[in-house]
């Protein structure tokens, strides 16, 4: 019943109030204004505007220059310092739609304005068939800025071997995650169980290599694996990452452990699809959303 609700609300029904407990809101001062609220709980914070999926050159444009005006904003307020709030941007909502030599530009454009604040940005992945694009481009521009990150998916069957090309490379940024697109089978795992033992064997190789892995989960099995192969490194050269609005209790208890601890915060008038989304992968975590605000 809540999934077949929320799946069909509106702008102007409870599926506002329930976005507000996973999106900091439409504006960029939505967005700064949260991750000045993470900041004074000791997380750092990325970034995303949500849209992906723009063909258009000039809605494309207008997306990389969004990121542009919300750097400009969050470094004026002090909260891009030593990259404590960094942007993650989606390929196809900068122009990989069109080509990707539209999508370099705009990334660059983005990356240009990150380094002169002080942070960096992070080339989200989306489905197996723009892995390739999504990863050249991260490592054409990290030829001349470095800290460019990429995000790796354990459940495409590629990743291991794509993982250990990146953590090769010492302080490569690298985000791994479980992935959350339906992919062929022959493209990815698709059992829970093959997609957990995937994440767990990219996480050691991640671990034990020069590169700054940035672990995406919310499983206290994986965390325990983390932080355990975490004791043989150096203190904050790894950190955990989780969801705005998703157990924030772990993540508080983390950071006050001392962890580095990054919360993905989405932002933007895009906010009913990334719900939709998260009613698919969270929805024990937007149910408790529900039951709060009828409490």
């Amino acid at each position: 019943m809540l999934r077949r609700a929320l799946l069909a609300a509106t702008p102007t029904s409870a599926a506002r109030a329930v976005a507000g407990r996973f999106v900091a809101g439409e504006t960029i001062a939505d967005a700064v204004t949260a991750v000045g609220k993470l900041r004074d709980a000791g997380l750092l914070a990325t970034l995303d505007y949500l849209g992906d999926g723009v063909a258009d050159g000039l809605h494309a444009a207008a997306n990389a220059t969004q990121y542009i005006h919300l750097l400009d904003d969050l470094a004026a307020e002090g909260l891009t310092d030593g990259g404590a709030a960094e942007v993650s941007v989606t390929p196809t909502a900068v122009g990989l739609l069109r080509n990707r030599q539209t999508a370099t530009g705009n990334i660059e454009r983005i990356a240009a304005a990150a380094e002169r604040h002080g942070t960096t940005v992070t080339l989200a992945a989306e489905d197996h068939r723009t892995a390739d694009d999504t990863l050249r481009i991260a490592a054409e521009l990290r030829k001349s800025r470095p800290a460019v990150g990429s995000v790796v998916q354990a459940a495409l069957r590629r990743t291991e071997t794509d993982v250990r090309d990146l953590a090769a490379v010492a302080g490569a940024r690298v985000r791994l995650v479980k992935g959350a697109y339906a992919e062929p089978l022959s493209e990815a795992f698709t059992e829970r169980h093959d997609v957990d033992k995937a994440f767990a064997r990219c996480l050691r190789v991640l671990m034990n290599g020069p590169a700054y892995p940035m672990i995406a989960t919310h499983d206290p099995r994986l965390i325990d694996i983390t932080r355990a192969l975490g004791l043989e490194r150096e203190p904050g050269s790894f950190e955990y990452q989780m969801l705005y609005g998703v157990r924030e209790d772990l993540a508080r208890r983390l950071a006050s452990e001392g962890a580095r601890v990054r919360i993905s915060v989405p932002y933007g008038p895009g906010w009913q699809a990334y719900l939709r989304w998260l009613v698919e992968q969270r929805p024990v975590s937007v149910a408790s959303a529900v039951r709060t605000i009828v409490r």
